[in-house]
């Protein structure tokens, strides 16, 4: 194996699905509902820091597909053979910011309604909202999931921001995949056999 530009580098792909659900969010959402809301990318550290209004998207896990380390290598464009990409869940706490219960609700429902009218996010969609041009092939697509925990497992995540405990979604988008930018050496075909058998 060798290393080489040959193959796709999507290693950004984490932060283009990021970067592209916040944004739809932002896009769309109904400026009625908000005063002057903000949409931002949280870290974990920052969710005891809310913002006044508006939402805040936070990767709070990233898992192997079930499919793991079963998917065959990959063909580039340009038919090297690389290594088989990364298949992961990306696991996403969405929360709507508000200074009173009725609007932090009328924006909860928002979001139920339109994530799931925006169920599956084009690869022309994912690379709209980065700096960097294909990172999601374009026949790649990222599914959205409405992904309810189990009760003990989402009050655990809220577990250390008790004074600041909000009412959340959480998302899980399946399936994306990090390509490798490993090249395999391809043997050449075989185009005879000889087994050894004959008369010496």
């Amino acid at each position: 194996m060798s290393l080489t530009e040959l193959c796709m580098a999507s290693t950004q792909a984490i932060a283009a699905v990021s970067r592209a659900l916040l944004g739809l969010i932002e896009q769309h959402c109904p400026r009625d509902l908000l005063f002057s809301p903000k949409f931002e990318l949280y870290t974990t550290a920052q969710l005891d820091k809310p913002i006044a209004e508006g939402v805040s998207l936070c990767l709070y896990r990233v898992a192997l597909n079930g499919l793991g380390r079963n998917l065959p290598p990959r063909r580039a464009d340009d038919g090297s053979l690389c290594r088989p990409s990364l298949p992961v869940d990306l696991h996403f706490l969405i929360t709507p910011w508000a200074a009173d219960g009725e609007r932090q609700q009328r924006l909860l429902g928002w979001l139920l309604r339109f994530l799931e009218d925006v169920s599956v996010l084009s690869a022309g969609v994912l690379n709209s909202y980065m700096p960097e041009p294909g990172i999601f092939a374009d026949d790649e697509v990222a599914e959205i999931v409405l992904d309810s925990l189990p009760l003990a497992d989402y009050l655990g995540l809220w577990d250390k921001f008790k004074p600041q405990w909000q009412t959340s979604l959480t998302y899980v988008v399946r399936m994306v995949e990090l390509d490798s930018r490993l090249t395999v050496d391809e043997a050449e075909r075989v185009q005879t056999r000889d087994f050894g058998f004959g008369i010496r």
